[in-house]
């Protein structure tokens, strides 16, 4: 970890904590190195930055708060009043929020973050990748030009690349596990509920569950501690015993079940994910005295259907700036909205009921045999940033060379009602296109997203490299389990150790 000052704090956020209380740090003295290490990153971590107010709350934090004086990214995604509430799009780009996430509001005042500025997010949180016309690319720090994932990129990439040690997150498909896995961090997902959305808990998509991106066990229980608990303006906010961070090992995990099925969803993962993950899984098992039990579980791939659910309820919040605005949209999105327009009606919206039902199904069928299901939280290590690895195919030039799908685009642009007889087998469809165009996406997704249908907890936890790159191992536990997950989780941070920065970040500091 960093020990001097001119340059940000490269252990976990309540060392850091520690150091400012124990007076080898200041607030302002971090705050400083914060801010000129991230003008000088070449990853495009944060979208914008507010040396003002961060400067004010440094001088002013009190360090016997949980955070007290720890820099903070914050979810561009996630609201500061006064500060961009543009959703990473370049159509909302002169928006500014008019309140603050109560979350947001909990961390800086009740937990004594310094808020710093807003973390990069994919469009709308609508994509598992960041590359938007907004901000351009975020870069992961393991490598230059790999993704870091999304949508919480900004803040995978702001805490494993050495910027700050604390960043927010949202996990809505798998938004925080997903950028966990690519950079080497833990990604806590929480049962739904457990950190408030409000005030604005109604909004989409109903699958949510705020966190953040942390480089240690303790940081994301702390987080809890602080972040965690029922909000009157939020009816899905659940309660908290506020001893998360107390609480660690305090679970004995012997003969605890474990039931592991890597490739979740049906998603077919790159060589070696698989034989790494057991491996992690081995040493686990050994190390905690856990059993391996056989378990069937074959979930749906909801990924897809997901991505044009969520998009459709994205029209209302464009009104009538769409479609004129599709070209300042992220291609993929742009595409995603003109299917769900077209194709994302009752039909299909049945269809995706009655997966999300058989999803249940088999999830609590699985949780009956086993107390843990452990899957690979990523298809394989991170990929080009600014690629898909599917540009080669055009699924818009397929969509508009399609007489049924041309038909329904006309009639969605122009408002012109069409005759849905032909529609019959369009939903299928809708998961075709989508699998060819984005298969990595949709690959992504699937891995994670039952969790978040099923609204149980899961963490991705650092499980080695493959190809010199981080990959995570995704570990879900039933409803209502968090605090034990945080133990699964801390069993393995004290078994195998993970690097808490990027080794870019941390050979630079020596």
């Amino acid at each position: 970890m960093a020990t001097t000052t001119d340059q940000p704090w490269l252990g976990d956020a309540c060392s850091l904590v520690d150091a400012f209380r124990a007076g080898e740090r200041s607030p302002r003295e971090e705050l400083e190195a914060t801010l000129a290490a991230i003008e000088r990153s070449d990853i495009n971590a944060f979208s914008h930055v507010d040396p003002e107010r961060a400067r004010k709350a440094a001088d002013e934090a009190d360090v016997s708060l949980p955070f007290g004086g720890v820099p903070f990214g914050i979810k561009e995604l996630d609201e500061v009043v006064g500060w961009p509430d543009t959703g990473a799009s370049l159509v909302f780009k002169d928006r500014i929020a008019t309140h603050t996430s109560r979350v947001i509001e909990k961390v800086v005042g009740e937990g004594g973050a310094v808020p710093v500025g807003l973390t990069t997010a994919s469009e709308f949180g609508g994509l598992n990748v960041s590359v938007t016309k907004l901000n351009g690319v975020t870069h992961n720090p393991w490598q230059h030009g790999r993704t870091v994932g999304g949508s919480s990129s900004g803040a995978a990439a702001s805490v494993a690349g050495g910027l700050v040690s604390l960043a927010s997150g949202g996990d809505g498909g798998g938004s925080i596990r997903i950028p966990a896995g690519y950079t080497g961090l833990l990604g806590m997902k929480g049962t739904y509920g457990r950190i408030s959305r409000g005030p604005r808990a109604a909004f989409r998509p109903g699958t949510v569950v705020l966190g953040n991106l942390a480089r240690s066990v303790r940081d994301a229980a702390r987080y809890f501690d602080v972040a965690a608990g029922t909000d009157p303006r939020d009816p899905t906010s659940l309660p908290s015993s506020g001893t998360w961070e107390a609480d660690l090992g305090s679970h004995d995990l012997k003969g605890r079940k474990i039931a592991v099925v890597p490739a979740l969803g049906g998603v077919t993962l790159e060589p070696g994910v698989e034989d790494n993950l057991r491996r992690w899984v081995d040493d686990l098992v050994a190390a905690t005295g856990m059993v391996l039990v056989d378990v069937e579980l074959k979930t749906p791939n909801l990924a897809a259907m997901w991505m044009m659910g969520n998009l459709s309820t994205l029209l209302p919040e464009l009104g009538d700036k769409w479609p004129s605005c599709a070209g300042d949209l992220t291609d993929e999105v742009a595409l995603g909205l003109y299917l769900s327009q077209a194709f994302y009606n009752l039909e299909a919206a049945a269809i995706a009921e009655r997966q999300r039902i058989e999803l249940h199904e088999a999830m609590a069928t699985a949780f009956e045999q086993a107390d843990f299901v452990i899957a690979s939280t990523n298809p394989g290590p991170a990929f080009g940033a600014e690629s898909t690895k599917s540009a080669d195919v055009d699924v818009l030039d397929k969509v508009l060379g399609n007489s049924i799908a041309r038909l329904g685009l006309r009639g969605a642009l122009t408002s012109v009602s069409v005759a849905s007889g032909a529609f019959h087998k369009l939903p299928s469809r809708i998961i075709g296109l989508a699998e060819t165009k984005f298969p990595d996406l949709v690959a992504m997704g699937g891995l994670t997203i039952a969790s978040n249908v099923y609204g149980n907890p899961a963490v991705s936890i650092p499980a080695g490299l493959v190809d010199g790159l981080p990959v995570g191992a995704q570990v879900l536990a039933r409803h209502h389990q968090d605090a034990l997950l945080f133990d699964v989780a801390l069993a393995a941070e004290r078994n195998l150790p993970w690097p808490l920065v990027a080794p870019s970040v941390s050979a630079a500091a020596v």
